[in-house]
């Protein structure tokens, strides 16, 4: 009787490591995300702004090549592991390409239309597109207290949103497109972690693989490559180092968002980068230039900030019981797990 319960006392304090672990993992996960998203942000309104790059797609391009290259090296050299290339690979992968190249075209344009501050306010609406996509395509619930919070954060949007006094039809249509992208490729990278031979390595190598081909294509056709080529910026060194950072840090930002989708559900996700805009949108009120200060514009971003307060407060500091996960088991393995073994991803 005495093993018994020495065993039974080793099991219950097993469990809550691992369930203390489990919950550091989410933080922070979620805290790098947040600041990767932050810093290209930053980064990225620098060198379309400042520097005024005039392509923003080609920007894309890089972030994807350093994907790419960083990720085949660290392959070669034996310190990642993925599947090699072979025709299953692109169903597995469908239709994650096209929101990637949606999100990444949508989003750089979407920064150089607008302001800072609401470029992160009307992003806002991708929290609620992620949780409706999350409920169709993942069969997911959600407990009142964050359907509340999601509803407050869009409210909140509506309000910043409306007394918007330098209107840019061009950049909120791009913007609105980045949200039903971002939504999109958010549910379905949850959905692809789970898949047997991609990972996360996968996930992005093979993202980045597909796709930029056909982007370069379509940048030379629209005359957008030529643009970028023969731009004066490429003879200034800190013009070339700030490029250079946005595609390193392209790849960071992807991995940290397959990192954190793999801890936590895409709502969660996306509500990270919306919290984290919290930053982005009062820097940008003093250090944009282009912020045209209203109460009312204020007064919606702090209620989106209180509102991404209280969604985060409920997500990592409950039981569990907040939002309905059915992943499966096997999809919550810690990620040295998902490193050295990719095939149980």
């Amino acid at each position: 009787m005495k093993e018994f319960t020495t065993e039974e006392t080793d099991t219950k304090m097993t469990s809550r490591d691992e369930v203390k672990h489990a919950k550091l993992m989410k933080f922070v996960s979620a805290a790098f995300y947040a600041f990767c998203s932050f810093f290209i942000i930053v980064v990225n309104k620098s060198i379309l702004t400042e520097y005024k790059f005039p392509s923003f797609m080609f920007l894309g391009i890089g972030q994807m090549t350093a994907t790419i290259i960083i990720l085949y090296v660290a392959k070669m050299n034996k310190a990642i592991h993925f599947q090699d290339f072979d025709k299953s690979i692109p169903g597995k992968i469908f239709p994650l390409p096209l929101l990637y190249v949606g999100n990444h075209v949508t989003g750089l344009g979407g920064t150089k239309k607008l302001s800072l501050p609401m470029f992160t306010v009307l992003r806002k609406f991708t929290i609620l597109l992620t949780m409706i996509m999350e409920s169709r395509i993942l069969r997911k619930t959600f407990a009142p207290s964050l359907v509340v919070s999601v509803i407050a954060i869009v409210v909140g949007a509506l309000v910043a949103a409306s007394s918007d006094l330098s209107f840019n039809a061009e950049g909120y249509t791009f913007v609105l497109l980045n949200d039903v992208f971002t939504a999109a490729s958010g549910v379905y990278t949850k959905k692809k972690l789970g898949m047997e031979g991609l990972g996360k390595y996968g996930v992005l190598f093979y993202n980045a693989f597909i796709i930029i081909i056909p982007t370069v294509l379509a940048s030379a056709y629209t005359g957008d490559l030529q643009k970028a080529l023969t731009f004066e910026g490429w003879m200034s060194v800190m013009f070339i180092f700030h490029f250079l950072l946005s595609c390193v840090m392209g790849f960071i930002l992807m991995y940290s968002i397959i990192l954190c989708s793999y801890y936590n559900t895409a709502l969660t996700t996306t509500v990270v980068g919306a919290i984290k805009n919290v930053a982005v949108a009062y820097i940008g009120m003093f250090l944009g230039g282009d912020y045209i200060f209203s109460w009312i514009n204020f007064l919606g971003l702090n209620i989106c900030i209180s509102a991404g307060l209280m969604y985060s407060y409920i997500t990592f500091h409950s039981s569990g019981a907040s939002e309905s996960d059915d992943t499966p088991a096997e999809d919550k393995l810690v990620v040295h797990i998902t490193e050295n073994h990719p095939e149980k991803t």
